[in-house]
């Protein structure tokens, strides 16, 4: 099947976990009473977006949906049909985990569609569990498996959040490297673009599992509830990351700040310090007439003498006062 024309994948399913491939011919002539189908198209192309508004069957306000650019996780009762909006990881080479991957689907008691713009790897394990002949036996169960799977697979870019976040953690007791700061923003924003799509979806599943359709049956009903448990766990994990986070940053930036003002404080002794010799050196070194010990030959000696009485002092008294 070539997958520049918009379909990716078409199968009639059997019921029984297998399903025969079908291209854009066999659509035309499948029959319900073969059991139920399902469609995965890349909505870019123009061929698949024709299918859709001319030949699917499907009400407009569902193909815009399922066509739109953008989208957020919801979940949204139709007639007899669900539209939902789900997002996952993307896992595509190159490419950020927080960049979630929209997958829209349509879900009636007899087919399911799901349209997308970019390559999730989700949908590969379900086609290949159908090819194995272990894949979902109803249109309820393909809804449940795909949701599954998208949620599954954010669990590796959770735990590397928290990897990472223990590792900043470790590093700005022991470094307190000023880079640290980029890594936390970077991983900061990391969590912040997870967790803008991971709590509607949250909120998505929970409707998901409550929505009165004949077809969804109450053991996936039961599995949804589990996924929207998983769902919670990611985003109160992520919120737990953020707050950590923060905290690292808030010591970081204090030390960093506390070392600053030991270099200051630093600075500024060596500036009390030769503040009253710049002052002697300068006075004395003016050019006119009337300077002490200008005529004798060893005034020079005098002068370093009482310099280095007065830095002295100076250290005495900084000390007194516990200054150093």
């Amino acid at each position: 099947m070539d997958e520049q024309d918009g379909l990716i994948a078409a199968y009639a399913l059997d019921g029984k976990g297998g399903g025969t491939p079908l291209d854009w011919q066999g659509l035309q002539q499948w029959r319900s009473d073969e059991g139920f189908l399902w469609v995965h198209l890349d909505f870019t192309h123009a061929e698949a977006q024709r299918w859709l508004r001319q030949d699917s069957g499907v009400d407009k306000v569902v193909c815009d949906a399922l066509l739109a650019d953008e989208t957020r996780p919801r979940s949204t009762a139709l007639k007899d049909g669900l539209l939902v909006m789900l997002r996952g990881v993307n896992t595509n080479p190159g490419a950020d985990p927080e960049d979630m991957v929209a997958l829209r689907l349509w879900v009636e008691d007899r087919r399911v569609i799901t349209t997308r713009r970019r390559r999730l790897l989700s949908i590969v394990d379900v086609r290949e569990s159908i090819d194995r002949g272990d894949g979902p036996g109803t249109p309820g169960e393909l809804l449940v498996d795909l949701a599954d799977r998208l949620v599954v697979r954010m669990a590796d870019a959770i735990d590397a959040i928290e990897e990472e976040v223990d590792r900043l953690e470790n590093e700005v007791v022991e470094s307190e490297r000023a880079q640290l700061r980029h890594e936390l923003a970077r991983m900061r924003m990391e969590v912040i673009g997870l967790r803008r799509y991971l709590s509607p979806q949250r909120e998505a599943m929970a409707r998901l599992a409550q929505e009165r359709v004949e077809w969804l049956s109450d053991n996936d009903r039961i599995r949804l509830r589990e996924i929207t448990d998983r769902v919670v766990r990611y985003v109160e994990d992520l919120e737990a990351a953020r707050d950590r986070a923060g905290v690292v940053q808030e010591e970081l930036n204090n030390r960093l700040s506390e070392q600053m003002n030991n270099r200051m404080y630093v600075l500024s002794l060596v500036a009390a310090v030769f503040l009253p010799l710049g002052f002697l050196t300068g006075l004395l070194g003016i050019n006119v007439g009337g300077i002490p010990g200008a005529e004798y030959a060893y005034g020079f000696e005098v002068v370093i003498l009482f310099l280095v009485v007065l830095v002295g002092l100076q250290i005495w008294l900084f000390r007194r006062r516990r200054w150093l």
